[in-house]
């Protein structure tokens, strides 16, 4: 693989990192991002940018990371084996958006690049990521326009893309042990090499590129809607769920935590500010706080 290659995609990871955050801010237009770029001197470097008590993001996480490694972690190998022993980079930007609004739903973005090198071998390149979106108090228009818009930037690179990555999304932001989704999915992808290096790359250009487009129309909608104390106290219960997923399933997370080489504060940004775990807690029947099970975290065709 040509170090031109991944020179290319790190300057285009770091863009898009700047880009998603001055959307957010004008978005919330009071909070700016805290920036805290760090080095090691074995391992890897990183930008951290984050918001926190916005007047729309109680918190807001958009990470750069280029991480290397001697030997690929266990997270990495359990489903590719025969990349055990090889030396690593990964290189990615993750996001989580943790709105105050508990009409505004959380969402989440990363993309990522492993290149998995042997001496007298060919390189291994993958690319991974997509886009997930966890509303709290269900609303069909924004559901409907989130995945309109990703299968909009899967059209061009191949039949079948949208629904393959919609369905993996699925399956992958499931959270086994309560046998539920996390949310309304999205995309999610991993080991996509399918297509050659420089297309490959465009069509995660993408699908990254159309992040705010998925996202800014729905904040602009439900920012200013009117809640109290039983909104946000359902808001709170909710983000546990999410919570959960990323300390026990989520690959990136487990990764980071793995490799010895990531930033723990930043590895953990994920998580939401703050959180509930009410015991055996039952929503009302017929409810929005019941709705959002019934009628949203279902499998159906968004798009």
């Amino acid at each position: 693989m040509k170090r031109e290659d991944i020179a290319a995609v790190e300057e285009f990871l770091l863009k898009l990192q700047s880009d998603i955050c001055t959307g957010l801010e004008v978005l919330d237009g009071s909070a700016k991002f805290q920036t805290d770029q760090w080095d090691r001197e074995a391992g890897g470097s990183g930008i951290t940018r984050v918001i926190s008590d916005g007047a729309v993001f109680e918190k807001a996480g958009v990470n750069f990371s280029h991480v290397y490694g001697e030997s690929m972690p266990a997270s990495a190998t359990a489903h590719r084996p025969e990349l055990a022993g090889r030396a690593f980079q990964a290189m990615g930007i993750s996001l989580v958006v943790h709105p105050m609004n508990p009409y505004v739903p959380t969402s989440h973005a990363n993309f990522r690049l492993f290149v998995a090198e042997k001496e007298g071998a060919d390189s291994v390149w993958w690319f991974g990521g997509g886009y997930d979106l966890t509303p709290y108090y269900g609303n069909e228009e924004d559901c409907r326009h989130w995945h309109q818009i990703a299968k909009q930037a899967c059209k061009g690179f191949g039949k079948g893309y949208y629904e393959e990555f919609r369905d993996w999304c699925d399956e992958y932001f499931f959270l086994k042990h309560r046998n539920e989704p996390r949310g309304v999915g999205g995309l999610f992808f991993d080991d996509f090499n399918h297509l050659p290096f420089e297309e490959s790359f465009a069509f995660v250009q993408s699908m990254a590129n159309s992040y705010m487009k998925a996202y800014r129309p729905i904040v602009e909608k439900r920012k200013d809607s009117i809640y109290g104390a039983r909104e946000r106290s359902f808001q709170e219960y909710r983000r546990g769920r999410y919570a959960e997923f990323n300390l026990v399933y989520d690959r990136g997370t487990v990764f980071g935590l793995q490799s010895g080489v990531g930033r723990i504060e930043s590895i953990l940004m994920s998580l939401p500010p703050v959180v509930q775990w009410v015991y055996d807690w039952k929503p009302e029947p017929g409810s929005a706080e019941d709705k959002l099970s019934s009628d949203f975290l279902t499998k159906r065709e968004w798009a």
